[in-house]
């Protein structure tokens, strides 16, 4: 079988449709799809059904494709190690974040790792918990930087940083005035979290719960920057990080959210390091970790050093 061939089916398998898999690998349809039907007379059996212009797995291209996705991780995996073994310092490192990350907790961290390994690449990706979870367990990247343990029999964790949570209210909130608040003050205002499933959102419910009371949600979001812009709006109030970027506004835009300290709970969320605890590590990677679970404690986020509430 021709390996390419094999990632062209991984591709559409994956949802990718044949039109954008053939641009994507630079060859026509009929010719990707050419090759799709040649992967099928080899393994013996219809791997696609079709349906309209979409594609859909068989029972038996799912299980193909289940195999076939961990036979090219240890493919890939294997290339990075000869790479690695030949040039040491010329490796690559896979690594996915939650998006609040990105901002000021995995710059400090790729840089001061590259000041050292100036050679080293790194390939990143910023989701949400559930996808960066199921992207360490599906072998695209060796790391994830994530809140809390993700609590899973092949997930290593170890915790680098406890990062604070915030309640965001609208700037011309009753307490839009004050620094710090009881989070109990807030037990009947509606409230904007993460959709059900996010771990902040777990941890927002267990929060308010030792408050007193139950959270009261009225929007569900996926980012934590689409829940700050809500709250500036003035739809409701919200447990989130501290924001590390100074916010801009305009005659468009509504005023920032303001962000108080809470003083009745101890609300703050662990953010850690995972990885595959039976998956030896190449090199790079090996490295990297070294470096994350060494420096990360000593970081500072920006909102800290500015004095900002």
């Amino acid at each position: 079988m021709d390996l390419q061939v094999l990632r062209w089916f991984q591709a559409v398998a994956g949802g990718a449709t044949v039109t954008g898999a053939a641009a994507t690998a630079h060859v026509t349809q009929p010719a990707l799809s050419r090759a799709l039907a040649r992967l099928e007379r080899e393994v013996g059996t219809p791997l696609f059904t079709r349906n309209g212009r979409t594609l859909r797995l068989t029972p038996a291209g799912r299980l193909f494709a289940d195999h076939l996705d961990q036979a090219l991780e240890s493919y890939d995996r294997g290339l990075r190690a000869v790479v690695e073994l030949v040039d040491p310092d010329c490796g690559v490192v896979p690594l996915a974040f939650l998006h609040t990350l990105g901002t000021w907790l995995v710059p400090p961290l790729v840089s001061t790792f590259r000041a050292e390994h100036p050679r080293m690449r790194f390939e990143l990706r910023q989701h949400g918990e559930a996808t960066i979870l199921r992207e360490l367990l599906d072998g695209s990247v060796d790391f994830i930087l994530t809140s809390g343990d993700p609590g899973h029999a092949q997930v290593s964790w170890q915790r680098l940083l406890i990062e604070p949570l915030w309640l965001a209210v609208p700037a011309d909130h009753r307490l839009g005035q004050r620094k710090r608040v009881r989070l109990a003050e807030v037990a009947d205002e509606p409230f904007i979290a993460l959709r059900e499933g996010y771990g902040l959102r777990t941890l927002t419910e267990q929060l308010c719960h030792q408050a007193g009371f139950a959270p009261r949600v009225t929007f569900e979001g996926e980012e934590i920057d689409t829940l700050r812009a809500l709250v500036a709006a003035g739809l409701g109030v919200a447990l989130l990080p501290p924001p590390y970027l100074e916010p801009s506004t305009s005659d468009i835009h509504p005023a920032p959210a303001t962000h108080l300290r809470v003083t009745d709970v101890e609300c703050a969320r662990d953010l850690g390091l995972a990885w595959l605890a039976e998956r030896p590590l190449p090199a790079a990677s090996t490295a990297f970790r070294a470096h994350v679970l060494r420096s990360a404690p000593a970081i500072t986020p920006p909102a800290y050093r500015s004095g900002r509430r």
